[in-house]
């Protein structure tokens, strides 16, 4: 029997060391020993098979566990999840969730289970989103501009200080177009910052 540890982030920014101190110091408690790491940053709403999971899923035997902090690991909707489960059902593989504390085996009590903390674990994902598009809308009915702020882009920022040149090459026959596709940038954002300068 092999003990696989998986731990996923959606982002750069998020730290895949608590994930991995948790899943340690449950192994330490309950005398296992992790054989295989796997790491991942991707999106729980990319397809499983297609993540480091799936290729993990697909070689991993009977009798082998699954450990990650918790079931949302796995994925962010209830059939990804319960797809993945009924995966490692089949091939007789266990999966273990710490903060769930969810022992998957091959029981219809476990499927049940699953079910549940599957269908939770949607909810909560809905209720984030919903709660984030109120937010959002909230802060536009305000006036407040939403997203990055206009014109701070790195390739915008070069164009700005470059404008001295870029009117010099227009004014020597250059298209907009091609002076765009120089510094990478559309030609509509090219137009604003050359009416900005001239303002």
């Amino acid at each position: 029997m092999a003990t696989y540890a998986y731990i996923r982030v959606s982002t750069q920014a998020q730290t895949l060391e608590n994930q991995k101190f948790e899943i340690a110091q449950w192994c330490s408690r309950n005398m296992l020993e992790v054989d295989f790491w796997i790491t991942e940053t991707v999106s729980g709403t990319v397809s499983w098979e297609k993540r480091k999971l799936g290729r993990l899923v697909r070689r991993m035997k009977k009798t082998d566990m699954l450990v990650c902090t918790e079931i949302s690991r796995l994925g962010r909707n209830m059939l990804m999840i319960m797809s993945v489960l009924n995966a490692c059902t089949q091939k007789g593989v266990r999966i273990r969730t710490i903060k769930d504390n969810f022992d998957l085996s091959d029981s219809i009590n476990s499927k049940i289970i699953a079910f549940a903390f599957a269908l939770a674990a949607e909810i909560e994902r809905n209720l984030i989103s919903q709660r984030t598009k109120e937010a959002l809308a909230a802060r536009k009915q305000a006036g407040m501009h939403l997203g990055r702020p206009q014109g701070h882009g790195v390739k915008v920022l070069r164009v700005k200080n470059d404008i001295p040149k870029i009117s010099m090459m227009l004014a020597e026959g250059a298209s907009k177009s091609s002076v765009a596709r120089i510094y990478k940038v559309h030609r509509n954002t090219l137009s604003k910052c050359l009416k900005m300068q001239n303002r």
